[in-house]
């Protein structure tokens, strides 16, 4: 006893509470050791549970270390939306430069949202491979899903390092309602594939303020689905710049900004079908037609807040 930590529930990329995707948030956390960090996760039972340390270095201005309830993982991106929106909450000083195991991103508070619109900016994530006969059809029969209600222009591709993600395209978002995957089928391809998450997306979303719609199973993660995940949009954009279907570029509102950067955006739901409704923006970022880095945004609220003592 006697270390004392702050404890958040959030919910990201939504702007009310109880819905979007919730979080755990510790503040002042260095104290704690790993189990201790596990332990917590575990009780809050998120699907994951940032933990906010001091920088050990002067190349970052605060570390995170990421955990669900049963292990740590590298980066996830709605905690760390989750945690940077506490700190915008509590007026803390921002802390742009972060820092985890897989290295530093920097990440900005917009200047008077509320409640705080947080960017976070990231390298492209990798696409890997596309899916080959005898796993697409594997992946098609766990799902309920039929080669005809595929998005003809989108081959099922696995995408990201540490978080790898099937990213698989269905021709119209009326198909995501209905779907009632077998999630054990799933957890047991996911060891094959390589890939603990299934992000389903449709360019013909059923709601009218978004350009795609999307539902991400992940049962090997030790939840059937997850509401909103940051990462996947961040994969889905480069996949679909990679892929021709996404817009043209725009130019920068500035007269002064180089002619030669430009920047493709769109705004994507998920969420809606677990009842707990969120909204991803995704900026792409392209300089001289090439793409050099994903800018992922969102707002989160602060549900509720308690005080530790370990």
């Amino acid at each position: 006893m006697g270390n004392g930590v702050r404890v958040f529930q959030v919910d990201a990329f939504t702007a009310r509470r109880f819905s979007g995707n919730p979080a755990g948030v510790v503040l002042d956390a260095d104290a704690l050791s790993a189990d201790d960090m596990q332990a917590l996760a575990r009780e809050l039972n998120n699907g994951d549970t940032a933990f906010v340390l001091r920088p050990d270095a002067d190349d970052h201005d605060l570390r995170l270390r990421f955990f669900t309830p049963r292990r740590e993982v590298a980066f996830v991106g709605h905690a760390t939306l989750a945690a940077h929106a506490v700190l915008a909450t509590l007026k803390l000083e921002p802390k742009r430069r972060q820092k985890q195991s897989n290295g530093i991103i920097e990440v900005d508070s917009i200047a008077g949202a509320s409640p705080p619109r947080i960017a976070i900016h990231l390298p492209p994530p990798t696409l890997r491979r596309t899916l080959n006969e005898p796993e697409l059809s594997a992946v098609l029969e766990a799902l309920g899903l039929t080669r005809a209600e595929l998005d003809a222009r989108c081959p099922p591709t696995l995408g990201g390092e540490s978080g790898t993600r099937l990213l698989l395209g269905v021709e119209h978002g009326t198909t995501l309602a209905r779907l009632r995957p077998d999630l054990a089928r799933l957890t047991a391809l996911s060891e094959q594939l390589g890939a603990p998450g299934y992000f389903l997306f449709s360019c013909q979303p059923t709601l009218a303020d978004v350009y795609t719609e999307a539902r991400m199973f992940c049962p090997a993660l030790g939840f059937p689905e997850d509401p909103v995940s940051g990462n996947a949009h961040a994969m889905l954009g480069v996949y679909l710049l990679h892929q021709g279907i996404i817009g043209p570029p725009r130019a920068p509102p500035s007269r002064t900004a180089a002619p030669h950067v430009s920047t493709i955006e769109f705004s994507g739901a998920q969420g809606h079908h677990l009842g707990r409704p969120g909204r991803v923006t995704v900026a792409l970022n392209l300089e001289r037609q090439l793409l050099q880095s994903v800018t992922v945004v969102g707002e989160a609220v602060v549900v509720f807040e308690a005080a530790l003592e370990f």
